[in-house]
């Protein structure tokens, strides 16, 4: 009998416990959730195993403190880490959650040598690039979710704007995960018409905007916590292209090496995620301005990974 995919998810914070709901209700996987705290991921677990005989889905689900149960998983989603708190920057949590994420790469690649890692944990792109350094793992099988949250917030913000279903939009978004994000309208589309022919400048400018600043608007809403249900959504968009081998084109953060004038570096951009994880990496032409923009996100990005050393 075929074996089913087994995802590990760690950290049973909103983020993680979420990613844990949707894998579940969309049957992809069995499902480990891993946290320190004693009791949380047993929990929720247990409460989302009861779940199942309401909306008939069939997978196992097993809450742990330890990594053991985690072994041979397929792929590896990594929520773990501080949350953003209101006024806090996404590089105030650099150093708390880059041992964190350290910590918890050491264990997954101990007992899953031949997992994906997908991290979610802030700040994205450095975090990303801790867990690729202490794993050893190859490229192709080390990303981090941002891109497709930013876009979703893009395409989400856009389609309200032309009153239209969200399925008719797509957004794209470059760059690192934070305030020097590049969203770029004129690769945007709606039913395959450039927004930019549909928008004006200043409406398309103040969505940018938004896009850009989507996560802080959420934890200044919150007070308590950030986002949950887009950032897990996300997650489990990546792990299904790459265990279904569907080669979706998302963007995401990926280790480049000369790929848009970048080197050594994770950086979100557009990807075919399929079977062998990152299988290709899209270039596509940018004006002067964007190339520019880019660049500038990639400083930030790189400015976290000195003062980490990494």
């Amino acid at each position: 009998m075929a074996r089913r995919n087994k995802i590990t998810v760690v950290g049973a914070g909103n983020v993680g416990a979420t990613t844990a709901h949707w894998i579940a209700a969309k049957e992809l996987a069995d499902v480990v959730l891993v946290d320190i705290v004693e009791g949380t991921p047993q929990g929720k677990s247990l409460d989302l195993a009861q779940a199942a005989p309401i909306d008939g889905f069939d997978v196992k689900l097993v809450g742990a403190n330890s990594y053991e149960e985690t072994k041979d998983s397929d792929v590896v989603i990594i929520t773990a880490g501080l949350p953003r708190k209101p006024g806090m920057s996404r590089d105030d949590l650099l150093k708390t959650n880059s041992d964190i994420v350290g910590k918890v790469t050491d264990e997954v690649a101990r007992v899953s040598p031949d997992a994906f890692i997908i991290v979610v944990s802030n700040p994205l792109d450095a975090m990303t690039q801790v867990a690729f350094r202490r794993s050893g793992f190859p490229k192709n099988r080390v990303m981090g979710m941002a891109g497709v949250l930013d876009s979703a917030r893009m395409r989400c913000f856009l389609a309200e704007a032309l009153d239209v279903s969200v399925q008719d939009v797509t957004a794209f978004v470059l760059g690192g995960h934070g305030d020097t994000m590049v969203p770029l309208p004129r690769y945007s589309t709606c039913a395959g018409i450039p927004v930019t022919e549909l928008l004006p400048k200043e409406q398309l400018d103040a969505i940018i905007a938004r896009t850009a600043n989507g996560g802080a608007e959420i934890v200044g809403l919150l007070k308590t916590g950030s986002a949950f249900y887009a950032p897990s959504l996300g997650a489990v968009e990546m792990a299904e292209s790459i265990l279904k081998d569907k080669k979706r084109i998302l963007p995401c953060a990926v280790y480049l090496e000369g790929e848009y004038g970048i080197n050594n570096l994770f950086v979100g951009v557009p990807c075919k995620l399929g079977k062998n994880g990152v299988e290709q990496i899209i270039e596509i032409s940018l004006t002067n301005e964007e190339r520019a923009a880019l660049q500038k996100s990639a400083g930030a990005v790189q400015e976290l990974i000195d003062i980490l050393g990494i």
